[in-house]
């Protein structure tokens, strides 16, 4: 169940004093991406001990409001991926939250801002937890516009009355500190998300600390000349933190930690570099790379691996340099780890990684904290 419930006073005035201030349970979630469903699921059933919950990624919310099944959950077979996952997490008591998913700004609102429209979605969505017996939902809109606001909330608001004793999680994308984004700061700043309705309407709020790039001015002004395109540092990750726990319970925020990266095209400027990103890429890729040009990875001031090289056939060393250039960035164990101590040492409820899909860094097996 995913609200806590109050038991009596008498019981409570029973429980010795350590245990009723005892620290919540530090949660390790994961979400699955259903472009690699079976890969990510073989992955998370291996593992199942780390997890408090599973999130299928999942759910796409079409123009019109309708909701198309990626991750495979409508295939009646009970030999289904969706169907096994399901069923061997919940036998293990791992939680599974499917992802709904929509990214397309002029839908969104135009569903969100019809009554009708977004009663229809809230139904649905709430529909398909109960049918399919998930232990919940979460929510994963990006690109809205500032004026969509109200009716997010209204849609959260409405959600999450229907979902009962089913959890309600939202994913939402991480806000920067205005003095650490702008040169100068605009004087009125309108944000899509509502922190308070958030808050409010949430069981649990993913932050989705990732794709920092080169958002925050300040610490690219720190890295003083040298490549700086971190997937997460841990000094932004801190201050995103930072700004959502004004509003927003640190026992309901998650912090979103990247098992990814990504290799771009290293472009000098008169002062640091611009940054054109080629792809994402998963650790083997970026390991596989620095072996055939005779590479050997560092570990970054981000915490992060990275190394540059000239895009030729020629095997180049770090230091050599040469125009022009490329840099491979990703996160690896070791930074995982690192966001994982920041998460405890901030007293957040946990972390979720973004995403398990059989090609994370294998040594995040040894170092995620289990249930």
């Amino acid at each position: 169940m995913r609200r806590t419930f109050i038991f009596g006073v008498f019981f409570l005035m029973l429980m010795p004093f350590s245990a009723s201030a005892a620290a919540p349970v530090f949660e390790v979630f994961g979400w699955i991406p259903y472009w690699r469903a079976s890969a990510g699921s073989t992955d998370a059933l291996s593992h199942l001990e780390n997890f408090s919950s599973l999130m299928p990624f999942g759910y796409i919310v079409q123009d019109d409001g309708s909701l198309h099944d990626a991750f495979g959950f409508d295939d009646p077979s009970a030999t289904s991926t969706a169907a096994l996952l399901l069923a061997t997490a919940h036998a293990r008591g791992v939680r599974i939250v499917p992802t709904v998913m929509w990214s397309n700004t002029s839908a969104i609102h135009t569903i969100l801002s019809s009554t009708s429209r977004r009663i229809a979605l809230e139904d649905a969505i709430a529909k398909l937890v109960k049918d399919n017996k998930f232990d919940g939902i979460d929510i994963d809109f990006e690109n809205k516009l500032a004026k969509t606001r109200p009716y997010f909330s209204l849609f959260l608001k409405g959600l999450y009355a229907r979902m009962g004793k089913k959890w309600v999680y939202c994913s939402i994308e991480a806000r920067t500190p205005t003095s650490s984004a702008f040169v100068v700061t605009p004087k009125n700043i309108e944000y899509a998300n509502d922190y308070v309705a958030i808050n409010k309407y949430c069981d649990r709020v993913h932050i989705m600390a990732y794709d920092q790039g080169a958002i925050d001015l300040k610490l690219n002004a720190a890295a003083d000349g040298t490549p700086y395109v971190p997937v997460a540092d841990p000094q932004w990750v801190k201050k995103v933190i930072a700004v959502a726990a004004q509003t927003i319970s640190k026992k309901k925020i998650i912090i979103g930690i990247p098992t990814y990266g990504y290799e771009y095209d290293l472009i000098p400027l008169s002062q640091g570099y611009r940054y054109a990103r080629h792809w994402a890429l998963n650790p083997g890729y970026a390991t596989d790379l620095a072996k055939q040009l005779g590479i050997t990875p560092t570990r970054n001031h981000a915490g992060e691996m990275s190394f540059t090289y000239a895009p030729t056939t020629t095997p180049q060393t770090a230091s050599a340099l040469p125009d022009p250039r490329r840099v491979v960035w990703w996160s690896d164990a070791g930074a995982i780890q690192d966001k994982i101590d920041l998460a405890r040492t901030l007293g957040v409820r946990g972390v979720a990684l973004f995403k398990i899909d059989g090609g994370e860094d294998p040594a995040l097996w040894n170092i995620l904290p289990k249930r």
